[in-house]
This record gives structure tokens, C-alpha cells and sequence, in this order.
């Protein structure tokens, strides 16, 4: 049995790599517009800017710079079709959420990623079982670090905040969880700013790999 009753997971850089697809699609639109391409470590390293961090980087620009909304929304119609062309679980993640399922543990998913590419991205998955909740941020008010989308998914598993934990690779997971009072863990294996140490996001865990979480939720 696990030790929670719902296991709730941030999305990319903690439970699917999805720096893979940024990286093809942000140098597909670099080869669009005649620019070479940026090496993948430099975009993993950034994915967690979202799309207008990573346009800002590869096109030298600002969110302010003329142009830069039609250069953004070229970059998102590109990466719509492309969810999961290089996507795919951490090592471990398929294996750890059998076994929740064969346990009878509920786990969902707390992204700040927008529906329009979190619901076909993880229906492309094909996780069994299927997440019991999937929370975006044009589900809630106030999407992480508030709580809300977090209560919100807790609410939708039938459990209470004190009973579910919540892993992430970002700080505003890590804040989320606490102002919910779920349990949290911090994904250092996940996509991290330059210089962030995730010890320092006073999570209750913290772990190198998803590997570890078999130990830590079993």
C-alpha cells in the first residue's frame, strides 16, 4: 500500500520529459526563419520559462519587442503539432504509476501547462491507469504557487489535502503544496533554473531521480 492516499504530479520536468519537443520545435521555428539552431541543453535549462522564455532566448528579444506575439504564437501552433513527437516518462514513472493503480492509490496531474496541450499530450501517454485528475491553469483562478489548483484536484479524487502529495521541479510547486497542505517533494531531477537548489524550497523531500519515489511513497 502506498503511504498516501493521492499522489499528485507537475508536469513536464516531473513526470514527462518534454524538453526534447521544445528543443525540436523551438529550432524548427530557428530554421523557419533562417537562425541556427540552440543546443538542447540550453533549452532544457530554460524550459521551465515557458514558450515566451524560450522565444526571448532564441530570438534575442523581449515579451516587449515588436513582433514577438506572432513569433510566440508561430512557436505554440508548431509545438501543438508536435506534443509527443520526442516526449516520454521519466524512467520510472510508467512503473511507479502501475503500481499506485495496482494499490489502489489515486494520482492526477497539477500543471501550469494550458489544457490545449496537457490533456492530448497526456491522452498521448496512454498512462494505465489514466490519471483520476488532470488540473490546468485555465481550470482555476489562480493557477501555482496558489493552492487552488491543488485543492482543486484533491477535491476531484475524493481526498483531503493532508492525504495527497504533491512532487514538482519548480519552487511554485513546492509553495502550492504547502498552502494546500498536501505533502511535497521536490524533483531536482527535474528542470531547474540556473544556480536554483531545490533544497532550498523547504519541501519535505527531495529526490535525484523518479526512481526514488518508489521508496518514498511505498
Amino acid at each position: 500500500m502506498s503511504r498516501y492516499r493521492a499522489v499528485l504530479f507537475d508536469l513536464d520536468g516531473t513526470l514527462l520529459d518534454t524538453a526534447p519537443d521544445f528543443a525540436w520545435c523551438l529550432n524548427e521555428l530557428l530554421r523557419r526563419h533562417g537562425r541556427p539552431p540552440l543546443a538542447e541543453a540550453e533549452i532544457r535549462a530554460i524550459v521551465t520559462d515557458g514558450s515566451a522564455g524560450l522565444v526571448a532566448r532564441a530570438f534575442h528579444c523581449t515579451p516587449e519587442s515588436p513582433g514577438f506575439e506572432a513569433v510566440r504564437a508561430e512557436f505554440l501552433a508548431i509545438y501543438a503539432d508536435n506534443l509527443s513527437r520526442h516526449t516520454r516518462p521519466f524512467p520510472g514513472i510508467a512503473e511507479l504509476l502501475a503500481r499506485l493503480g495496482a494499490s489502489g492509490t489515486a494520482w492526477g496531474v497539477v500543471t501550469n501547462k494550458p489544457s490545449r496541450y496537457a490533456l492530448p499530450l497526456l491522452a498521448d501517454m496512454a498512462f494505465k491507469p489514466a490519471p483520476g485528475a488532470i488540473v490546468c491553469p485555465d481550470h482555476v483562478t489562480n493557477p501555482k504557487p496558489d493552492p487552488e489548483a491543488i485543492l482543486l484536484a484533491c477535491r476531484q479524487l475524493g481526498v483531503a489535502p493532508r492525504e495527497a502529495v504533491m512532487i514538482g521541479d519548480h519552487r511554485r510547486d513546492i509553495d502550492a503544496g504547502h498552502g494546500a497542505g498536501t505533502v511535497t517533494v521536490a524533483a531536482a531531477y527535474g528542470y531547474l533554473d540556473a544556480g536554483e537548489n531545490p533544497a532550498a524550497w523547504n519541501a519535505h523531500h527531495c529526490i535525484a531521480s523518479a526512481g526514488q519515489l518508489h521508496e518514498l511513497l511505498f
